[in-house]
């Protein structure tokens, strides 16, 4: 008998390893999400990038690279998102486990003592003499759940698609962390432009107190002239800690990217030594999700939602466990390990199907579909803003020429104003008005902008 119930449990086994399935369809990924192209830019199916190039090689800055290598290599949120990936891993891991049988061992030893005028009692005395029961057992407990509709497939895709979607969420912080850094930096050789800038100013402005005040002392000028030259010197004046102040701000901010205390930081450029590179290739739209981290991971959330939409079906449906148990058990200690006599074993294999809990299951089912709608949506919304980005970009790249023309034009010009207006005030010839306006616009240019 026990060897007939062997067979069926061991064909049962079989067939429902055969016969595992999926209960759930997986939604795929919209095929209208992304253009054809980016605007402004004709459609192309020339597939390279900007994407394809190093950090390095685009940042060619020694000073920049030693900042970005130290941001990757002690950045805090880099790391925190580093360690996310560990502890994702090690899900991953474990999940590989859940198609493993468990096997338990037990070992255990009791002794009852019944009332002497109960049932038990006396059928102890009248049959072995004595008011106590003994037990000793030593057992290995097998159970094993088949994988009938995918539950434990789907767990264990979820548990992988996870550990990627961490690494693509560790690549979104670090290709982050490398832009602000290099904004950072950029923006702090405008700084350092603009305090020379301003200490120039203030040396010219210096300069021209100490002409008009000899123009005073000779009776071409009144205290006017003066009192207006030395507020336009006490404004270029102010300029200067003002701008220091945003550069030790700005160095504090680098600090924190990098991982370390507030200090100064080393430039190894000034902002006129930076050049754009020409002609950058930014690809076909459907690149992005190859590229770009963070529409990746949104990618993979949708795969997450799957799984997770045929784990909560699959609860849905009757559990097929097969248990067994065997080992040694006796009710006196000596005969313990008295083989085989002392030998017992047992197996049994069941379906369990959810009754009064079935609502709630099911209501964790629909959450699970409408969390899946909730992931399409999301990916969308991520390319969306990939392609707004790229194309934002686009056009600064466009229009960043013809504004760099203009202002070198509006340069040429201002630096002529600047040389006639004080060749014309040393020789007489214009008013310190006329030069307080022109050094007015140059100011303004130069450091305010």
């Amino acid at each position: 008998m026990k060897t007939n119930q062997l067979k069926i449990v061991l064909a049962v086994l079989s067939v429902s390893t055969i016969i595992s399935c999926n209960v759930s369809k997986d939604t795929f990924l919209p095929t209208n999400a992304l253009p054809e192209s980016y605007r402004g830019t004709d459609v192309t199916t020339d597939s390279s990038s900007i994407a394809d190039i190093s950090w390095k090689n685009f940042y060619t800055d020694v000073a920049l690279q030693t900042l970005i290598d130290s941001a990757i290599t002690r950045n805090n949120d880099l790391q925190i998102a580093i360690k996310n990936i560990e502890i994702a891993q090690k899900k991953y891991t474990q999940s590989k486990w859940n198609n493993v049988p468990r096997l338990d061992l037990a070992i255990s030893a009791s002794t009852t003592n019944p009332s002497d005028n109960s049932f038990t009692g006396k059928n102890l005395g009248q049959a072995l003499g004595q008011q106590h029961l003994d037990d000793y057992s030593t057992s290995l407990s097998l159970s094993w759940e088949a994988d009938i509709w995918g539950k434990i497939k789907n767990q264990n895709k979820e548990a992988f698609v996870s550990y990627l979607q961490s690494a693509e969420v560790s690549k979104a912080v670090k290709t982050t962390l490398v832009a602000d850094v290099s904004k950072g930096y950029y923006n702090l050789l405008m700084l350092d432009s603009q305090l020379a800038i301003a200490k120039k100013n203030v040396q010219l402005n210096d300069s021209t107190t100490t002409i008009i005040k000899l123009q005073y002392n000779s009776g071409l000028v009144s205290s006017l002239a003066i009192q207006q030259s030395e507020a336009l010197q006490l404004n270029a004046q102010q300029l200067v800690p003002k701008l220091e102040q945003n550069i030790a701000i700005q160095e504090n901010a680098l600090s924190v990217l990098t991982g370390d205390f507030p200090n100064s930081k080393i430039r190894t450029a000034s902002i006129n030594e930076i050049q754009i590179k020409d002609s950058l290739a930014v690809g076909i739209p459907s690149s992005l999700v190859q590229r770009r981290p963070d529409v990746h991971s949104a990618e993979l959330a949708l795969q997450i939602a799957n799984a997770r939409v045929g784990i909560s079906k699959a609860n849905l449906y009757p559990t097929l466990k097969i248990t067994a148990q065997g080992g040694l058990n006796s009710f006196e200690s000596s005969n313990w390990f008295n083989m085989p006599a002392s030998l017992f074993g047992t197996a049994l294999g069941g379906l369990t199907q959810p009754l009064l809990n079935n609502k709630k299951l099911r209501t964790n089912y629909n959450i699970a579909i409408i969390e899946r709608d909730k992931a399409v949506i999301q990916f969308r919304q991520a390319v969306l803003i990939a392609v707004s980005e790229v194309a934002d970009a686009l056009v600064k790249l466009d229009k960043l020429q013809e504004q760099i023309d203009f202002l070198q034009q509006r340069v040429t010009i201002l630096n002529k104003a600047t040389f006639n207006a004080n060749l014309l005030f040393k020789n007489g010839m214009a008013d310190y008005l006329e030069v307080c306006l022109v050094l007015a616009w140059v100011d303004h240019y130069f450091v305010k902008n």
